[in-house]
């Protein structure tokens, strides 16, 4: 079995530091948050668009997901990657970029009761990367092309979540960003 490949953190990124959040509020939803959550843990590829962003277990058993497993992306344009489970609770889980993945930084995915809604969960995907390199922070924020590929492919995680959870979804996908710092709302 090969050696697994190195943490790749924001810190060791290029560019702007982005932290971007995506989230749809979903009432009466057919089965419990952590449920749904452990549904989408055991299913990871079912969420994600193959065309945008096509997710393959590398390391780690079927079936489940863990602190450790690996998958392997193919993502539309010139670049693929990797990332490896780094945190695993009842109602979230965290990826981290691997060694040569287009971004830098770490992505958690979480289910949790709304804060005021009674029977509504909020499924939220919250990013924290810089691009990898000087190349990649061009085409991903000077150019906005990567930008326009990741919202997308997480806006079509969101709404699969919703569509799959039964429930009725409480307005589209929101999606927030803050560049170093400062606040925009896409």
């Amino acid at each position: 079995m090969a050696m697994p490949k190195p943490e790749q953190p924001a810190s060791t990124g290029s560019g702007p530091y982005f932290e971007r959040r995506y989230w749809i509020d979903i009432q009466h939803p057919r089965q419990p948050a952590d449920t749904l959550l452990r549904h989408i843990e055991c299913h990871l590829p079912d969420f994600s668009s193959d065309l945008l962003a096509d997710f393959e277990k590398s390391r780690g058993t079927e079936g489940g997901l863990e602190v450790g497993d690996e998958y392997s992306i193919k993502i539309l344009g010139p670049w693929n990657g990797e990332v490896r489970v780094t945190e695993a609770s009842t109602d979230f889980f965290e990826l981290t970029t691997l060694e040569s993945h287009p971004e830098a930084g770490r992505i958690r995915f979480s289910l949790r009761p709304h804060a005021t809604l009674p029977d509504t969960v909020r499924f939220e995907i919250h990013s924290w990367a810089r691009s990898r390199d000087g190349l990649v922070a061009f085409t991903y924020d000077t150019l906005g092309l990567g930008r326009r590929v990741q919202q997308q492919t997480w806006e079509v995680f969101c709404q699969r979540v919703a569509d799959f959870s039964g429930g009725l979804w409480l307005g589209p996908v929101q999606v927030e960003t803050i560049k170093d710092g400062k606040g925009e709302v896409d």
